[in-house]
């Protein structure tokens, strides 16, 4: 049976992390032991909260050597139950809160080396101070912390242009399970020496040891920007508008985010201050933005440009372009706060998944028709980053008992979504991770070798599994 740690071992915990580093507080830990989404739930006896990278190694060592569960917490805005522990009451929780500092910028070399407790839009904030851009955004950015970041290999709305974190990723410093400090933390374009450790710990979500710090890149700060709102009739014709764009702009589309009307509606009705760009109401939208690190570039008029071409040849409806900045972010407002709209609405079954790029529109049609037929009362919310292949698939009904219902049978809803997934030769994570939601799904439909490996890297580095027990694994 699962037990709590014993008062001893808390005691070795607490010293370690000295004073300042702790809480046994049952109001300071209740924020930290809900997911965002408010479906999982779980308990700690204790919550540490170390200021550096040695007073976590001794934290580890301390819980390798009494076999005491150790999670890692970043922000607390995954949406797969990662960095939330289990109900059992075995695992201590570690949050990253203090280690905030970002310890260099080379604005030269284009590196930064931000620690992991450092809020995404913190590090926008420094790069932009010193004229350059950190090129990962996504909704969440005021909470999101850089290792959480990386933990699960986080996409957002830029991985079109500039992929997602593991690309972002120079260096790493992180505490493996033993208490060891792995120092890959030198920003080196090239190193070609043996195995490159750092690529295990991005996306491992915690359980292969605690990501402490990393040397990122950086961009050249953009100089022109162009972002536009535009209503098609279908998820196909964004695909063709997605070429021709990428085509007109030179290939500095940044991002190509596909919205469903419904999705609209959603922001509107549960965000205040949230405008419609467009006077008439169609079926679906694409918010477009294309940048340019060179001055006098005309990425607007490409964009104009290739908007108008479409629509004369029927592929578009209508479309705003942005007069400035201030109107582009109150575009960008109705895709990324979709999410918290969703969450205002209600419970709703929700998945991360991605297909083909090509194979995108005609995935979307046919799961709808499935779900919406064998489900009666439910809609389809599928919306997001149509460029690279990752959709938000998500299910809801706005009546109480089909929602009940809903949310009482939402594995069947998932399994079967999951299942067309694999049949069309996609993945059931495009971006948020496995955790504990998806881990009996991964054991079903993932690659048995693939899982076999992973299964041996961690009990390699983790052989008393310590870390994030019960995440990705079954």
């Amino acid at each position: 049976m699962a037990t709590q740690p014993e008062t001893t071992v808390l005691d070795l915990f607490r010293d370690a992390a000295g004073p300042g580093g702790w809480s046994d507080d049952p109001d300071r830990l209740a924020p930290k032991l809900t997911d965002w989404r408010g479906q999982k739930t779980g308990t700690s006896p204790l919550l540490l909260l170390p200021r550096d990278t040695e007073t976590l190694a001794r934290i580890v060592r301390i819980a390798n050597e009494t076999g005491t569960p150790l999670v890692p917490q970043g922000g607390n805005t995954g949406l797969v139950g990662a960095g939330v522990p289990e109900e059992d009451g075995r695992a201590v929780l570690v949050s990253m809160d203090r280690m905030n500092r970002i310890r260099a910028l080379d604005a030269t070399g284009f590196t930064v080396v931000a620690e992991a407790g450092v809020i995404l839009e913190t590090l926008h904030k420094a790069a932009e101070d010193a004229d350059c851009m950190f090129p990962l955004s996504l909704g969440a950015k005021g909470s999101a912390t850089v290792g959480g970041l990386i933990s699960t290999n986080a996409g957002g709305v830029q991985v079109l242009r500039y992929g997602n974190m593991r690309a972002q990723v120079i260096g790493l410093e992180a505490v493996l399970p033993d208490g060891s400090i792995l120092d890959q933390l030198t920003p080196l374009r090239k190193d070609n020496t043996g195995y490159d450790i750092k690529q295990l710990l991005i996306g491992a979500e915690g359980t292969l040891g605690f990501v402490t710090a990393a040397s990122l890149r950086l961009m050249p700060a953009p100089r022109e920007m162009a972002t536009a709102f535009v209503a098609l009739d279908d998820p196909h014709a964004a695909l063709s508008l997605l070429a021709r764009l990428k085509a007109a702009t030179g290939d500095n589309l940044d991002s190509f985010e596909l919205i469903p009307r419904h999705g609209i509606d959603l922001v509107l009705q549960h965000i205040p201050g949230a405008r419609d760009p467009l006077s008439d109401v169609y079926p679906w939208y694409v918010l477009v933005e294309a940048t340019s690190a060179m001055a006098g570039e005309t990425q607007r008029q490409a964009l104009e440009t290739g908007l108008a071409a479409a629509f004369e040849d029927g592929l578009v409806r209508d479309a705003a372009l942005a007069e400035n900045r201030a109107q582009g972010l109150d575009f960008w407002r109705l895709r990324e706060e979709l999410p918290e709209a969703e969450r205002l609405d209600g419970p709703s079954v929700k998945h991360d998944v991605s297909v083909p790029v090509s194979d995108m529109p005609r995935f979307m049609e046919e799961a709808t028709r499935i779900i919406e037929a064998d489900w009666p009362g439910t809609q389809v919310m599928a919306f997001g980053h149509l460029g690279d292949g990752n959709v938000h698939f998500n299910v809801k009904t706005s009546e109480p008992g089909p929602r009940t219902e809903l949310m009482a049978r939402r594995y069947e809803v998932s399994d079967q979504i999951y299942d067309i997934v694999v049949r069309y030769g996609g993945s059931i994570s495009a971006e948020h991770g496995i955790g504990t939601s998806k881990a009996k799904t991964f054991a079903r439909l993932g690659n048995p070798a693939k899982i076999a490996a992973m299964r041996a890297v961690k009990a390699a580095l983790d052989p008393n599994g310590i870390m994030n027990p019960g995440k990705i694994f079954v």
